[in-house]
């Protein structure tokens, strides 16, 4: 037998065949592609990671060391139970649940004797009364439970309520933090009332051991858009400049480093999210080693689903959606995961099934990745993967140049007052929305099969994003007050002002389908153009397969609509296109469309007013349909806005 191929020759093998492939599928000879197979089949994710097909030995990295040991890639907590796996970490006291001290203690307490194991409570302006701090967590036991108080302004009063609670001689494990929320700096990026730097760092100092006083909250920025990358990498520049705080107070490095967590979002991008939480801690190990204090520097993270992520439209796919997202936090190493309810980016009014069904589902989520699927039992169980560790350590490369230009700025506090953070905000956030326009990045039930029976949402106040902060400064920097952008948000819009043009006259925006030739041929063009259209709220009329001269008593049929698409194979365009779009314009049709690329309308035939294909930019597109079906819907808009803003 021959010998076995070293790593390179069976790259290359792979390689050849691959070209083959692609060749083959292009029609082409394998010289006449345009790069290798490698750059043909890779994709560059949000953030600059480049993804490649396929991950060998070639790639292999040393080996990091074992959880628990820097750099902590591969956990924080080496001695972390495995029984218990992560902290499932469940938020009470929000205005959208009960917030009377009784109520609140009542399910906190019921939570944890259901399977929670950490506690999120929403305290002061947005939760729990500072002064009912002691009933509502009457029978916790803070040596096994983890807790995180999310205070806002009155961070500072919550801190010192909740360090009066705690025994002298409280200690924490990674595992059981307490976490007092003070987060001044990754505030100050989202607009969320906040206490100052110096009133945190004050804080700390009488936490001592017993609690950790100073929180980045990554979400913030994820929030405005920001991509993981620049999620990881704002977040340990924050941590950077409130470690500088706190040992410009006295604090050495080793206790300076012990009063600092971090809340980071987690996405449906499993790998990607696996990855994540590899690369900030080796990140913050890192920092804690120039700052002299190595044995310090294992980040203690608590992982959020990102709200962002979820949809309004077809809510229950959330569901799968923040499976996978804790899945990736849980196997990435998070210390606690908090699953939002699948209905959390609805406004209250709008949710059909009760708070303690969603609640029981977010946490149901993470049990069944942990008692039935025993991911808890394995320290770091994507650890060897030649794909997460190259991942990983692009990852971390790609947030540590972020970061590197954050700090030659002058630090996170003047790179946010300069608007570098937000400058780079912004353009995450525009590739991202445009990626989602082209549906590259699909959304299940929203821009990929949409329901449009599903009942209309009712929109208000209470509904995630609706409203924006006010602007404000913290510690002298003005804030960038973002609101919160949503994924889905360009085709829920539109989806919105599909609804509105029902309730005003009845009927939804209506495209009427012009099927040329027999189904077998334009099935699947017609089937495109249903569920593209359907994506933004536009239904269809659809009379089946039509010769040109049929075309005008399907037009009259329709109601005579304002834009119609011809859907047919490329032969047919060449043979009856002409024709077709003739008798459209001639019975009165102001706009025509073709299904498909423009490569596939006869050069010689008459120009169409516009195609429908795979790749085009879908939100622009379903909004021109819009105004040209429908423009009166804008002028009820504006209307409707001036008289909401008059009451």
């Amino acid at each position: 037998m021959p010998d076995d191929p070293t790593p390179q020759d069976a790259y290359e093998r792979w390689s050849e065949a691959a070209a083959a492939v692609l060749a083959k599928g292009r029609r082409i000879e394998v010289g006449e592609l345009p790069d290798t197979a490698e750059a043909l089949l890779s994709y560059t994710q949000a953030g600059g990671l480049i993804v490649r097909p396929l991950y060998t030995r070639r790639d292999e990295l040393p080996e990091p060391p074992v959880p628990g040991v820097f750099p902590y890639v591969r956990g924080s907590d080496g001695a972390r139970d495995v029984v218990m796996g992560w902290r499932v970490t469940e938020r009470f006291g929000d205005p959208d649940g009960a917030r009377d001290a009784e109520s609140v203690n009542t399910a906190l307490l019921a939570a944890l004797e259901n399977g929670a194991s950490g506690i999120w409570l929403a305290v002061g302006e947005s939760g729990v009364d500072v002064a009912d701090l002691s009933t509502v967590l009457n029978g916790v036991l803070f040596d096994l439970v983890p807790l995180t108080l999310d205070a806002g302004a009155s961070g500072v009063e919550a801190a010192d309520a909740l360090l009066d609670l705690l025994p002298a001689d409280h200690r924490q494990t990674p595992a059981t933090t307490v976490s007092l929320g003070l987060a001044p700096l990754s505030s100050a990026f989202s607009g969320r009332p906040a206490v100052s730097v110096d009133d945190a760092v004050a804080v700390a100092g009488r936490a001592g051991t017993r609690a950790r006083a100073l929180r980045v909250d990554g979400t913030d920025f994820v929030a405005g858009g920001a991509s993981d990358v620049q999620e990881v990498a704002f977040a340990v520049a924050a941590g950077v400049d409130l470690l500088r705080a706190l040992t410009d107070s006295g604090l050495t490095a080793a206790d300076a480093l012990a009063q600092i967590s971090f809340g980071i979002t987690t996405t449906a991008d499993q790998f990607l999210a696996i990855a994540k939480f590899r690369a900030l801690r080796r990140m913050w190990a890192r920092v804690a080693q120039v700052a002299g204090a190595p044995e310090a520097g294992a980040a203690i993270s608590h992982a959020v689903t990102s709200l962002g992520m979820y949809t309004q439209r077809d809510p229950w796919v959330n569901m799968l959606r923040s499976t996978i997202a804790a899945f990736g936090a849980g196997v990435g190493g998070a210390d606690q995961v908090t699953v939002l309810g699948f209905d959390a980016a609805l406004p209250v009014s709008a949710r059909t099934t009760s708070p303690g069904f969603s609640r029981r589902m977010a946490r149901n989520t993470q049990l069944l990745l942990l008692e039935e699927s025993n991911l808890g039992k394995v320290l770091d169980p994507a650890g060897g993967s030649w794909f997460v560790e190259a991942l990983t350590d692009d990852f971390a490369t790609a947030a540590w140049s972020l970061f590197q230009t954050v700090e030659a700025a002058g630090g996170y506090r003047a790179a946010l007052g300069s608007g570098l953070v937000a400058e780079q905000v912004t353009a995450s956030l525009a590739e991202r929305d445009d990626a989602v326009a082209h549906r590259t990045v699909p959304i299940t039930g929203v821009s990929e099969f949409p329901n449009l029976d599903e009942k209309p949402i009712t929109t208000d106040s209470s509904a995630p994003g609706q409203t924006a902060p006010e602007a404000t400064t913290t510690d002298g920097i003005p804030t960038a007050t973002p609101n919160l952008v949503r994924v889905a948000h360009a085709f829920e819009t539109l989806r919105d002002r599909s609804d509105a043009t029902l309730a005003d006259t009845g009927s939804r925006p209506t495209v009427l389908l012009i099927p040329v030739g027999p189904i077998a041929e334009h099935n699947a063009r017609t089937t495109f153009v249903a569920n593209l259209l359907a994506a933004g709220g536009i239904a269809v009329s659809n009379p089946g397969p039509l010769d040109p001269p049929m075309v005008a008593d399907a037009v009259r049929a329709a109601g005579s609509p304002r834009v119609a698409v011809i859907c047919a194979a490329n032969g047919r365009y060449r043979s009856d296109g002409s024709a077709a779009i003739a008798a459209a314009r001639d019975a009165g049709v102001p706009t025509v469309l073709i299904a498909g690329p423009s490569s596939a309308w006869p050069a010689d035939a008459p120009a169409p007013d516009g195609f429908v294909g795979l790749g085009d930019d879908a939100v622009t597109l379903l909004t021109d349909l819009h105004e040209q079906i429908d423009p009166e819907q804008t002028d009820r808009d504006t209307t409707a806005a001036a008289g909401r803003a008059s009451r």
